[in-house]
């Protein structure tokens, strides 16, 4: 009996142990795991949320008519006079304050490398821009430096120019600039800090100037934070959107109406909710393929830290 029970019995599966590098791996990214729920749920859904809005004729003023359209929004956005406009304000102000930003960065990166008594009290104002929240620096420049009555331009140089009317897209971009400038110094003076001194001594030694020494040795090693700097501000600089809401309101007329203000006049002015998610969907997509390059500077700093 015992032999027929034991033949007629199923053969027991035999359990394969998870092996312990797995065990250990997932032990260490199980902590991590509701911090990427939070991530998902804050950040993925309502982006597939707004990919969704994109396909509809949506009029919050004709609340009962909501219409799949498919990707007619799109062919709004890409056609659309203001919002072409739009894009191309976008380009000029991102482009102006990132490269004028990373100019005077790389200066002060320069000067703050050097020893001098006070350096790290210069070091600190100097980072202060960057601490200010952007739309108490754009109420600042608004007001303090650019009001014709009383601003600082003005008491200085004397005259009565109406700067933000005059010169609208300049005056976003020297807000942006110099709450932007002390980002692009932290990340080039990090560079700077980490060269190889043997390096610069023997540029000395074979005859190289200060002019050459920087153009041929510390500029290319500086490029990766060069690009590294750029890239991030680009991420950032394009969603810009409390400069110009503050300080020119995208005018005079269009003239520094850049994508995010639009978004905000195309959902809360027009009440084009799909339009307005369309064009949010186009700004992301956008700032994704920025943020690619982004990674690929940042790891390729890595790469170059772990070959010293």
């Amino acid at each position: 009996m015992t032999q027929t029970m034991t033949a007629g019995a199923a053969p027991r599966r035999s359990v394969r142990p998870v092996p312990l590098a797995a065990r250990q791996r997932w032990t260490r990214r199980a902590p991590l795991l509701p911090a990427l729920i939070f991530a998902i749920v804050v950040t993925q859904i309502p982006f597939l949320v707004t990919l969704y809005l994109s396909t509809l004729d949506w009029n919050a003023l004709r609340p009962g008519r909501r219409a799949f359209v498919g990707l007619a929004n799109y062919g709004q956005v890409l056609t659309d006079a203001r919002l072409r406009a739009a894009l191309l304000n976008t380009v000029v102000l991102t482009a102006a304050s990132v490269v004028v930003s990373v100019l005077l960065g790389l200066g002060l990166a320069i000067l703050l490398d050097r020893r001098f008594p006070g350096r790290g009290i210069v070091r600190t104002l100097l980072i202060t821009p960057f601490l200010v929240m952007p739309m108490a620096a754009a109420l600042l420049w608004k007001h303090a430096i650019y009001n014709p009555s009383y601003g600082l331009i003005n008491g200085i140089f004397g005259g009565s120019t109406d700067w933000v009317s005059q010169y609208p897209m300049l005056s976003v971009v020297a807000t942006l600039v110099w709450q932007w400038t002390p980002f692009m110094m932290l990340i080039i003076l990090a560079g700077l800090q980490g060269q190889s001194l043997e390096t610069l001594e023997a540029a000395r030694v074979d005859g190289a100037g200060p002019w050459q020494t920087f153009t041929r040795v510390t500029l290319p090693y500086l490029r990766p934070y060069l690009e590294l700097g750029a890239l991030l501000g680009s991420i950032y600089l394009v969603q810009t959107f409390d400069a110009v809401f503050t300080i020119t309101q995208g005018g005079p007329g269009t003239a520094t109406t850049n994508l995010p203000y639009e978004i905000y006049l195309t959902t809360f002015r027009k009440f084009e909710y799909g339009e307005a998610a369309a064009a949010g969907v186009v700004v992301v997509i956008g700032t994704i393929i920025v943020a690619t390059f982004a990674l690929r500077v940042i790891s390729s700093l890595f790469r170059m830290e772990d070959a010293r």
